[in-house]
């Protein structure tokens, strides 16, 4: 079994805190090969509508959380990881909310105003906490780990975290420090 690095238990499946490789709640192994198709049809759409010098940054992004996730749902392990890195994609509502108002010219507006701050919050909570427990876990489980899937794991740790630090740094300057 995994080392136990969560400071708390997780509420509906207390057995996924101590097992991110083996183990995963009912339906779990299913809403990650979704999020695959879903990324691989995002992907797509963005490739062929879009301007590659727009849209690389999410292209690769998209790739990684393909690979990744690809890995967990062929392989039926790691679906508890991928798990805990769809909590991310709770701020991708507040991301796309901002992006429609942006297209909607409300920016001068209380609602804008107030998703920027609810963005801002669950960007920290959603995806600067859990890709930096993701790093720990990672990192103090090596062993547990096979080399391959490690690396995997270590090299998609490694390009999303700088990637949602930039953005993180992004927002604030485009909400905040106009």
């Amino acid at each position: 079994s995994t080392h136990n690095c969560s400071p708390h238990r997780f509420y509906l499946h207390p057995g996924l805190s101590e097992d991110l490789v083996g183990t995963h709640p009912p339906g779990a192994h299913s809403l990650v090969a979704m999020s695959v198709g879903y990324f691989l049809e995002d992907f797509m759409d963005m490739l062929c509508n879009q301007k590659l010098h727009q849209s690389w940054e999410l292209l690769f992004h998209h790739s990684v959380v393909i690979v990744c996730f690809g890995i967990a749902v062929l392989l039926h392990q790691y679906v508890g990881f991928a798990l805990v890195a769809l909590l991310v994609e709770i701020n991708s509502i507040f991301l796309h909310l901002r992006q429609i108002l942006l297209m909607a010219n409300l920016v001068h507006t209380t609602c804008y105003r107030l998703n920027s701050i609810i963005n801002l919050g669950t960007y920290v909570v959603f995806r600067i906490a859990t890709l930096a427990w993701m790093t720990r876990w990672l990192f103090l489980n090596r062993e547990n780990v096979p080399l391959a899937t490690y690396a995997v794991g270590t090299v998609g740790m490694a390009i999303m975290t700088p990637m949602n630090i930039i953005l993180f740094y992004r927002l604030l300057r485009s909400d905040f420090f106009k």
